[in-house]
């Protein structure tokens, strides 16, 4: 993460003392420059070449998202989100992942150490993911016309990824079709942000979307969205499967944990499984991935440099980003 040269910008004075002092404890950041809006920080993009932004929501004159939106359009980097709402800018939080931001976080109350060092965790974490995207190049998944519906041949599709992966999540099912194979995602999101996801999703693509439940019977044309925080989201048998929620410790940080999503379905559907990981080899779902591969299932995973690997057991084949829903359906159907 040496080296990585951050531009803080936010309409608060005191803001943007608090957000650069927090950056310029982790070892390896540099705080470039400070923004109070949109005009001084185009000045400061071209002038500081910044290598990752963070952005307020709520800016007087052009808003956070609106110059979000112009970032990703003439001059793309990756956008740490910053918001003074929790519950109720939920759906600004999720509109700014949609067009491409990494994470967006609630702004510090106070200047509490324990509120900033919980903080300065978490944009660590994130600044590293941010310097490795930004080495790697992009991978989203671009939008593109809609699968044709499938003759499903009763295989589970399972999906694991952060809040980066956001933008690349709706893109990929956009482009399902309305009786895609039931679908589990579990992604790492913030308090709160879960349910405006999936009311978010629910307005772009076709099959239904619903918040994973405890007893949860899993069907042909739904996405399932694991909820934040108190559990963890498994399947219990395959086929006629149902989703059960454990309410046990994290598992390597996490709760609710891709891997033990990934390794319940490698147990209970084996070669009837499908995943999709969007995070890097080293994040969660790692582990669940090795263990579905193992059992014989497929699994998609990020490759170095771009696209993606499928890999079963001891074989494996690259699969281009354009074509990975295809290949994820050509997997599910008879």
């Amino acid at each position: 993460m040496a080296g990585t040269k951050v531009l803080v910008v936010d309409d608060s004075l005191t803001m943007r003392a608090l957000i650069s002092g927090a950056l310029e404890r982790i070892p390896g950041v540099e705080v470039v420059g400070m923004a109070d809006g949109a005009a001084e920080a185009r000045e400061l993009v071209a002038s500081a070449r910044p290598d990752v932004m963070t952005l307020d929501v709520e800016m007087p004159g052009m808003s956070g998202l609106e110059y979000l939106a112009e970032v990703m359009e003439t001059k793309p980097m990756p956008v740490i989100m910053f918001s003074t709402r929790t519950q109720d800018g939920a759906a600004e939080s999720i509109e700014a992942l949609r067009l491409g931001a990494i994470d967006c976080f609630p702004k510090p109350r106070v200047a509490a150490p324990a509120e900033l060092d919980a903080i300065i965790a978490k944009l660590a974490k994130r600044l590293k993911a941010a310097k490795k995207a930004e080495l790697k190049g992009p991978k989203a998944v671009k939008a593109g016309p809609r699968h044709p519906p499938i003759e499903w041949n009763g295989r589970l599709l399972l999906v694991g990824g952060d809040a980066s992966n956001t933008k690349t999540l709706f893109d990929m099912f956009a482009t399902f079709p309305a009786n895609c194979p039931p679908t589990v995602v579990v992604q790492h999101l913030g308090a709160g942000l879960v349910e405006s996801m999936s009311e978010k999703l629910a307005e772009q693509v076709a099959p239904k979307v619903a918040i994973a439940a405890d007893g949860m019977k899993l069907e042909q044309g739904t996405i399932y969205l694991a909820p934040a925080g108190d559990a963890h989201v498994v399947v219990d048998q395959w086929p006629n499967g149902t989703l059960r929620l454990l309410p046990r410790e994290p598992v390597a940080g996490e709760r609710p944990s891709i891997s033990l999503l990934f390794a319940s379905a490698a147990k209970a559907a084996a070669a009837n499984a499908v995943g999709v990981l969007m995070l890097d080899a080293n994040e969660d779902g790692a582990g669940g991935m090795k263990a579905l591969s193992a059992a014989g299932g497929y699994a998609f995973t990020p490759a170095e440099g771009g696209g993606f690997t499928l890999a079963r057991g001891m074989v494996s084949q690259p699969v281009a980003t354009d074509a990975l829903t295809a290949g994820v359906m050509k997997l599910c159907a008879k």
